[in-house]
């Protein structure tokens, strides 16, 4: 090649972004020097790629949209949120488990390393809803101050995941100083943990919440959403919000008790525990199986025994630890496998003979029978368990614990029939079932009804 062809080609090598980059044309003696660079350069990003393979979590784009890499290999999340039961989350296939806020991560963490999973780890946010003031400058400082205490602590931690900054916190949100907070501490987990991405959960209800945070928490990697049944909108959301980065469904399982059919009273209509199973097997293999363009995996809620609207709406398990049939089946969704041994089937409720979902009755002493329709897989013995609780008087009955039981109004509790009594005190209550086998599952129903005064009966 002439010499001049030669330096002509030299003069077109450039090194990758965010190294020294140069376009200057070198007589002969420089040769040597660039091919020296070049050299070095390629060693440089031969190692920044390594480095990159090494890194606890990434996020690569191609074609094909965004994927999560875990230690270099691609990472899916068949995930669940909740603080307990990782064991059988691991069981199941689970991959990893998210918290809200950093209560108890020690232990959580370093559980989950022991059983192979990770975590998707929260910061917890002060909500404007809750009470908390974001032109409060001294309690904004405190509330940043905590959070990088919390980095520190665990941004070495072999189970981490991925940092959530923040839960639902946009919410009733009037206060724009909150989308801006956000992003100053996904800036702080960049400044002191570049090594796992940052996401931010909230609940997707309009095209303008993603929208704010699409423009105001740029520094957020992940959209983390809490979809429920709005996650069929989830496109139509992300293209009129202007979100192209990757997101995660941080929160779905049975039908929430705000997208259900609900008594004049405003109570909401539960499903059964096999509804929940078919409701949520058809979403799976529809919003997170089919692994849609950028989405990183999913948290199913609740992994554990949690009291909202009633103890059992989104409990995968019980008090005692017993499984509902959502853990065989996401056994199923997960690892592909049956349980060898599966929980009972509710097939109905009846009441009054009645498949009735709610209903009032004017206070009187009648005595009602209610019968619960039930299949057994293995044909296992089965124990019932009738319980009787008063719903709160209006709103959502979020109490946190679960309610007391009504005693003396129920003949034989332990039967599939039984005879019950209304409650002698006007009020909105709920008739709970619990069918149990011998291999600690538990499969339950429950009826919601009102005891109105006679001259109002509705």
């Amino acid at each position: 090649m002439p010499r001049g062809d030669l330096a002509a080609s030299m003069s077109h090598y450039y090194m990758m972004p965010d190294q020294l980059c140069f376009r200057k044309r070198l007589p002969l003696p420089g040769i040597y020097l660039l091919l020296i660079l070049l050299t070095s350069c390629q060693k440089t990003e031969q190692q920044a790629e390594t480095a990159n393979r090494q890194a606890p979590t990434t996020i690569v784009s191609s074609d094909s949209g965004y994927q999560l890499l875990h230690y270099g290999k691609p990472y899916f999340i068949k995930g669940a949120g909740g603080i307990s039961h990782l064991e059988e989350l691991a069981a199941c296939g689970g991959n990893s488990i998210r918290v809200w806020d950093d209560i108890d991560a020690g232990r959580i963490l370093d559980e989950a390393h022991t059983l192979g999973i990770t975590v998707m780890l929260g910061l917890w946010v002060e909500r404007e809803m809750e009470g908390f003031d974001y032109d409060d400058r001294a309690a904004v400082e405190r509330q940043y101050n905590r959070i990088r205490k919390t980095i520190l602590r665990y941004r070495n931690h072999p189970a981490l995941l991925m940092w959530c900054v923040g839960n639902e916190w946009a919410q009733d949100a009037d206060n724009f100083k909150v989308f801006d907070e956000v992003n100053r501490l996904a800036r702080l987990v960049h400044e002191l943990d570049p090594g796992h991405p940052t996401s931010t959960a909230i609940s997707p209800d309009s095209k303008r919440a993603i929208w704010l945070v699409s423009q105001r928490c740029t520094e957020v990697d992940i959209l983390a959403v809490n979809s429920y049944g709005l996650t069929a909108r989830l496109d139509e959301f992300f293209r009129g919000g202007g979100w192209t980065k990757p997101y995660l469904i941080s929160e779905y399982g049975a039908p929430a008790y705000w997208e259900v059919p609900t008594a004049p009273w405003g109570a909401p209509d539960e499903p059964t525990s096999q509804q929940k199973v078919d409701f949520v097997r058809q979403f799976y293999r529809q919003y997170i199986a089919s692994k849609p363009l950028n989405c990183l995996g999913a948290y199913l809620f609740y992994w554990g025994s949690k009291q909202e609207e009633t103890s059992t709406w989104f409990s995968i398990f019980d008090e005692q630890r017993r499984q509902t049939p959502l853990v065989g089946l996401m056994q199923e969704l997960w690892r592909g496998t049956k349980p060898t041994n599966r929980a009972p089937v509710i097939q109905q409720l009846l009441i009054d003979g009645e498949a009735v979902a709610h209903r009032s009755f004017a206070v009187s002493d009648t005595v009602h029978w209610a019968a619960i329709r039930v299949t057994e897989p293995e044909r296992d013995s089965l124990r019932y368990e009738w319980v009787m609780k008063r719903r709160a008087r209006s709103g959502s009955d979020y109490v946190g614990i679960p309610r007391p039981a009504i005693q003396g109004l129920i003949t034989r509790s332990d039967k599939a029939i039984i005879q019950f009594r209304l409650p002698q005190n006007p009020g909105a209550y709920r008739l709970f079932v619990n069918v149990f086998d011998t291999h600690e599952h538990v499969a339950t129903a429950n009826f919601s009804f009102l005891v109105t005064a006679p001259q109002s009966r509705q």
